[in-house]
């Protein structure tokens, strides 16, 4: 579908990656990942069409559409969501449009013989295929599923657009992207400003989606759940693995072990044959022996071992001074901005050397909660700190708060006191800020190097309760690991608002879910509590099916009874399309094999074959316009079948 070919690009002299190459079939699943600064980003531009290469091509299967989640948002203040996520359908209503006027067209033309009548009716052929795939029918029903599977409720539909946070509007363009039901998805961090349920929602959504998806993701369980390849970028080069994120490092590590084993026996190899040829290279009856050993050796492929770039952040939190066996306790806590009240009626009560997870949908009150905790917000109710309790605070936006016109070493060394104002240079070095990086000013840095600053000066002092608010946002899933190891060696009290499983995964021992009248505190790991919400969920569900009570209407007396031989042919109409039914059955389940055997062979095509490779391309879009036309022919057949 997508060849990408000896693609190189670069900004100014550094090169962010060198002739790499790979292909995206009709139905990948692929984790693009890679350190921050890597150029993932820009390897997602560039397949969208923003940013053209320095070197090579990418070269898209005919009619393929893409659709890209950009970080910069293009929308109407003054339309509501519903109307903004109605836009993802303007190509419907052309088509609907152009559909109309070929139909008027086509129906006026009267030679039928003539080139213009033939490529009118291609294209009539053309735009409703195209519309098929779009999915013109129920646009109303869709754009709701999606909205609400984001988070949206019913009463946020008509609200304006610029009544909401930039999370919410992201989340609409998210819900746009994948309402216009793109041949290849192209997702930059998708996750950013979503809760743990919508989260959940979208791989869903994912998995059955129809087309190719690449997408970058920091979080490691959606990348695991979502993705079944992955492409590594690293010094440059690219990495291709048929795994998920999971499987594709246990992989790389082993490989990278195996080349390291291959290469050393080589290099003893190497060595002992260069011995024997400095021995007996002076050797008359030798010279011509040790001759064919140098020819030996020049023809020799070395083994590489690949350069995998391990540098990591490495955090060590202070130890934790002593504290009373309370932390902190809240009675009666409530906020309400107006007339929107987030929570109410809230108690919790922390222990020293708990490690509490705070979860709940967005929009509920958690950085609330987490500002009402570091009396940055007013709030009913209130808290009595334990005894002797020092905190140590990142907020969700403490990136932001940095000064921009400080260096990287200022930022760190005007806030170090006593000692280890000594080690400043080290603790920069320990958070990969070193030689010329320590001089750089705040305000030129990526987000993710400012995450690791603002991290940085959580250590300068010692804490024994540490007040987390999205901690992991703009980490890489290396240093966001490292991270969770520290904290997991922290011997204080935490508590940490994330919506990233994987690095809650044991490192917490307790769950808080706030909701708008309580807090549920659940004793455990977030895994296992959201097992308990699911299995609720569905339990929830099934009572509320078996509570509704249809009411049958009463039957009326038939009029006009049918006569045994309209009985007869209309049984016989029922079975003819009964058979017809299972007929499209068995041809779909035949066709989707052979889609599924068809892709295997894509994936291995060799594009410099031209003829071979257009050959099983256009195979390929038959098959596919087969499926669909019997898709359809099952549907009007099931549709007639239901009137029996």
């Amino acid at each position: 579908m997508v060849t990408v070919g000896n693609l190189t690009i670069h900004f100014g002299s550094r090169e962010l990656f060198s002739r790499i190459g790979f292909f995206i079939g009709p139905r990948d699943r692929i984790g693009l990942v890679g350190k921050n600064g890597a150029g993932k980003s820009t390897l997602l531009k560039t397949l969208a069409g923003i940013q053209a290469p320095n070197e090579g091509s990418i070269a898209f299967a005919r009619g393929t559409t893409v659709g890209y989640l950009a970080q910069e948002m293009k929308h109407s203040e003054n339309a509501t969501v519903y109307e903004e996520a109605g836009t993802a359908f303007r190509e419907v209503q052309q088509m609907k449009n152009r559909l109309e006027e070929l139909t008027v067209a086509i129906t006026d033309h009267h030679d039928y013989t003539s080139d213009d009548y033939s490529r009118k009716l291609e294209e009539l052929e053309e735009v409703s295929h195209r519309l098929e795939v779009l999915g013109s029918a129920n646009l109303e029903e869709k754009i709701e599923k999606v909205l609400k599977g984001l988070g949206f409720r019913s009463e946020d539909m008509n609200r304006k657009m610029a009544e909401f946070s930039g999370g919410w509007k992201m989340r609409v363009e998210l819900g746009k992207i994948l309402l216009q039901n793109p041949d290849l998805l192209l997702l930059d961090e998708p996750t950013n400003h979503l809760d743990i349920e919508s989260i959940e929602w979208l791989e869903e959504f994912l998995k059955d989606y129809a087309g190719a998806i690449v997408l970058i993701s920091h979080d490691r369980t959606f990348l695991d759940n979502v993705t079944i390849r992955t492409i590594e970028i690293t010094k440059g080069k690219v990495y291709d693995y048929k795994f998920s994120y999971s499987k594709y490092i246990v992989q790389r590590q082993d490989e990278v072990e195996r080349q390291e084993a291959a290469a050393k026996n080589q290099q003893k190899y190497i060595e002992d044959t260069q011995k024997l040829i400095d021995k007996f290279r002076a050797k008359k009856d030798k010279a011509a022996f040790a001759q064919t050993l140098i020819r030996k050796l020049e023809k020799l492929d070395r083994i590489e071992v690949d350069d995998i770039d391990s540098t990591k952040v490495r955090i060590s939190f202070p130890p934790a001074p002593h504290a009373g066996k309370i932390i902190l306790e809240g009675k009666g806590l409530g906020k309400a901005y107006g007339d929107n009240r987030l929570f109410s009626g809230v108690d919790l009560l922390i222990a020293r050397g708990e490690k509490i997870s705070l979860v709940g949908k967005n929009g509920v009150g958690k950085s609330t909660l987490i500002r009402m905790i570091m009396r940055k917000e007013q709030h009913e109710g209130e808290f009595t700190p334990g005894y002797s309790v020092s905190v140590g605070y990142y907020a969700q936006n403490q990136s932001d708060e940095l000064d921009g016109s400080k260096t990287v070493f200022e930022t760190i060394d005007d806030e170090a006191v006593g000692d280890i104002r000594k080690s400043v240079r080290s603790m920069l070095g320990a958070f990969l800020f070193s030689g010329d990086d320590v001089d750089k000013k705040v305000k030129v840095l990526s987000g993710g190097e400012k995450a690791r600053l603002a991290l940085c000066k959580l250590l300068l002092q010692p804490y024994n309760f540490l007040v987390l608010d999205e901690p992991t946002n703009h980490l890489d899933l290396a240093s966001k690991e490292v991270l969770k190891q520290a904290l997991m060696r922290y011997d204080g009290t935490l508590f940490v608002v994330s919506h990233d499983r994987d690095f809650l995964h044991g490192l917490t021992n307790t769950v808080y879910e706030i909701k708008p009248d309580r807090l549920r505190i659940w004793p455990g790991d977030v895994l296992d509590f959201l097992k308990e919400k699911k299995a609720e969920s569905i339990a929830m569900f099934e009572k509320n099916k078996q509570t509704v009570v249809i009411k049958a209407a009463p039957q009326e007396v038939d009029q006009n009874p049918v006569s045994r031989d309209e009985q007869r042919e209309r049984e016989k109409q029922k079975k003819k399309l009964e058979t017809q039914l299972q007929k499209c059955e068995r041809e779909i389940e035949r066709l989707e094999a052979e889609l599924a055997r068809m892709n295997a062979e894509i994936a291995e095509l060799d594009y410099t074959d031209a003829d071979t490779s257009k050959k099983k391309l256009e195979a390929y879009a038959t098959l596919k316009s087969d499926l669909d036309a019997t898709m359809k022919q099952w549907e009007e057949t099931g549709t007639l079948l239901s009137g029996f």
